[in-house]
């Protein structure tokens, strides 16, 4: 009978202590984060010192999906910029740079990509995507770091940098050469610059262009805040973005792009040749399951419209500025069909908007185990969907947003409760334990 007491109490103690998040302390926060980071650095230099020249283990590029984009820029250096939507082209030129055997990365980027890609096509391969790899990490890690240097009344000290160096994702996008540190950079830039800044904002929203699936909220929660000069200032940008690619590569490349974008929806996607269990969103978590496509697009796409309805809501709303900004990035990898696990980059925007309003007004139940959640996630997501079919990441995206926007329900109304009582209320519920405590 004690036995089954002890038990009992045992249980009850690591509940508590997940609803606290008194166990993630920041000498673990550091330390789990170092581990990480250190398993991934030795990992990465054993890959490439076993590799033969610009081939891994794998038969496969180093910088994989680098590939794609080092290949469509030399085509443009030589005067084709036709034949990147050219899937045999392509292809071709890929073979002749990497060999015959290297496994086709297609190019399924706007035309707007190219002016990142050419440049980068203009020196040696390994020099490139080195380049591109440090320019883009070092990118991502400053404006992380100014989220969470704006967090008043608290030290933070380095802890930080080993948190946002070993965010799972990060190391997922560097194995892959993808564009996802490039993309948080901006992202998170743009929703810096906001509140004083306003059209420097808009211009950043509009240098994503080049990852136009993840433009399906942004302009819902920017109207819905009145921000209107954003708006305008992202649609110049991205109508100047294309005049200037026009003027470069030739105003047909727009046409080809277009044609593209039926054989990569229906392979990559629809038929899942890049794999359900790497794809992090509704729709590829239906298919995965087995229903049919449209099935997939009618399921993903009420997911879609609720998280668009419940941000807007949000960003109309006077809540904490970070709040809107982490239930944005969220929504942004919800809504769309096509987010593959190195697109979590972004997710470690939500985490630090997070941890910033958590420093600000206390983190509510369960808050902090789950930004332990999303922080680790991407590591394991592919995986076990692969193995299980449970969409890991998917549900802990779900998660994440469902309690971010139930704290800025929470939020509003002390908002609005602020006449009453001079002093804010942060709830029963509010906490600064665990990792709060640097």
């Amino acid at each position: 009978m004690a036995h089954f007491r002890q038990g009992f109490i045992w249980q009850d103690f690591i509940w508590k202590d997940l609803r606290s998040g008194g166990w993630l302390t920041a000498a673990r926060a550091r330390g789990y984060s170092l581990i990480l980071l250190g398993l991934c650095i030795i990992a990465v230099a054993g890959w490439i010192a076993v590799s033969d020249g610009l081939i891994d283990r794998n038969g496969k590029p180093i910088g994989t999906d680098f590939s794609s984009f080092y290949a469509a820029g030399s085509l443009v250096l030589e005067g084709r910029p036709g034949d990147v939507y050219n899937m045999a082209a392509h292809y071709a030129r890929e073979q002749q740079i990497f060999g015959a055997a290297t496994p086709y990365y297609g190019w399924l980027y706007p035309p707007i990509f190219l002016l990142v890609a050419t440049p980068l096509a203009l020196m040696p391969y390994m020099l490139a995507l080195a380049v591109w790899q440090i320019s883009t990490f070092a990118l991502y890690l400053s404006v992380i770091g100014v989220i969470v240097r704006r967090i008043r009344g608290v030290v933070i000290g380095p802890i930080w940098l080993p948190i946002a160096a070993g965010f799972p994702a990060v190391f997922i996008n560097l194995g892959h050469g993808q564009n996802g540190l490039l993309t948080a950079g901006l992202f998170g830039a743009a929703l810096l610059a906001l509140p004083a800044r306003p059209i420097v904002s808009g211009v950043l929203f509009g240098a994503l262009a080049y990852k136009p699936q993840l433009a399906l909220v942004m302009p819902f929660a920017l109207l819905a805040a009145g921000q209107w000069r954003t708006v305008v200032a992202a649609g110049i940008t991205v109508v100047a973005l294309m005049a200037i690619t026009s003027l470069a590569f030739g105003a047909d490349l727009w046409l080809a792009f277009a044609a593209s974008t039926e054989t990569s929806r229906t392979l990559l996607l629809e038929q899942g040749n890049v794999g359900f269990e790497k794809l992090q969103s509704v729709f590829a978590a239906v298919r995965m399951w087995g229903a049919s496509v449209p099935v997939a697009y009618a399921v993903q796409g009420v997911a879609s419209a609720a998280v668009v309805c419940g941000t807007a809501w949000t960003w109309r709303s006077a809540c904490n500025r970070d709040l809107k900004a982490a239930l944005l990035v969220i929504a942004t990898l919800l809504a769309s069909p096509h987010v593959l696990d190195y697109d979590l980059v972004i997710l470690a925007l939500a985490i630090a908007f997070t941890v910033s309003a958590g420093f600000a007004g206390g983190f509510r139940d369960y808050e902090i185990s789950l930004l332990a959640a999303a922080w680790i996630v991407p590591l394991l997501s592919r995986g076990i969907a692969g193995v299980t079919g449970i969409p890991l990441g998917l549900l802990v995206l779900l998660a994440f947003y469902v309690l971010t926007l139930r704290r800025a329900v929470l939020d509003r109304r002390s908002v609005a409760n602020a006449s009453d009582d001079p002093i804010r209320d942060t709830g029963p519920n509010a906490s600064t334990a665990g990792i709060a405590q640097v």
